[in-house]
């Protein structure tokens, strides 16, 4: 049996994810100051946007993740290839939006069948950070398994140091907060990322959220260590613009794991997409049963 405070906070990560990837979608490549013209302020889940998506609607970051959890869940364990494969086959399902990143990258595999691209400079993207959420629910107290297939899912697409160590701050941190640790542990673990890459300091916050990956950790960051609840957290994350619909999704998954899917507004959860809803309602308790099965 799960525990039901884990349970909360893990389906909180999970559904707050989805709600930063819907609520963000409508307002990216906007800037704070045309969001603010437009909308005042950013506070509900309506659709449009670039993409002019269905109020409710998801994009790649939770499309994409339900693809990584189906193929841990599918194999009880992991499957590089099993996660590649699912990944080409939300390619050719004619998804919203996909990163040219990404795109690069699974165009490689679906040709030569490699599982990794070399290291390159213009790989340090946030594409590997936004899909990792199954990773961390499906090694759950396993350090060496989350870094493990955190960077094999990474590699898949973006090969950069940065984003390598981003993707695994954040996996950590999130970890801690399903744990039930305080606020002040996953503060020690963006302090030693940034003091092992001094690029990532957000204090002062320097108002970037662009698809960088320093520019998104940036952006989380200050929104979710400056914010005394879910709601908050979010909508400041988004109204900054940039690649908001990833921003909004990293945020949530930080913020439902601090206050739980209780704390998600009532009115963002009935907005989502009935059956991405369900399908991360399923996908939780699964990848729940493998961490503790492994």
């Amino acid at each position: 049996m799960i525990n039901e405070s884990l349970l909360d906070r893990v389906l909180g990560a999970y559904l707050g994810f989805a709600c930063g990837d819907a609520l963000g979608a409508t307002v990216e490549f906007m800037s704070p100051k045309q969001i603010q013209r437009r909308y005042g302020v950013h506070r509900d889940i309506i659709g449009g946007g670039w993409l002019a998506l269905e109020p409710g609607q998801v994009t790649d970051e939770t499309q994409m993740s339900l693809a990584l959890g189906q193929a841990i869940i599918d194999h009880r364990g992991w499957n590089l290839k099993a996660v590649a494969d699912n990944f080409v086959a939300w390619l050719e399902s004619d998804p919203p939006d996909i990163g040219n990143t990404c795109r690069r990258g699974l165009e490689r595999y679906r040709k030569t069948g490699e599982l990794s691209g070399p290291p390159r400079e213009d790989d340090a993207g946030n594409g590997g950070c936004m899909r990792n959420l199954p990773v961390v629910l499906a090694t759950l107290n396993q350090p060496d398994r989350l870094d493990n297939w955190t960077l094999e899912q990474c590699h898949l697409t973006h090969n950069h140091p940065l984003s390598d160590e981003a993707t695994l701050a954040l996996g950590r941190m999130t970890g801690q907060l399903l744990n039930g640790e305080s606020v002040d542990t996953c503060l020690r673990t963006a302090e030693k990322l940034i003091s092992e890459n001094p690029e990532f300091a957000y204090r002062p916050y320097p108002g970037k959220s662009s698809a960088y990956i320093v520019d998104t950790v940036q952006t989380v960051l200050h929104c979710f260590f400056n914010s005394e609840d879910f709601e908050s957290c979010l909508i400041a994350t988004v109204n900054q613009g940039g690649d908001s619909d990833t921003t909004g999704a990293l945020a949530g998954m930080l913020a439902g794991a601090r206050y739980g899917v209780q704390n998600i507004p009532k009115r963002w959860l009935n907005r989502l997409d009935a059956k991405v809803a369900e399908a991360i309602h399923t996908q939780t308790n699964e990848l729940i049963d493998i961490a503790q099965f492994l």
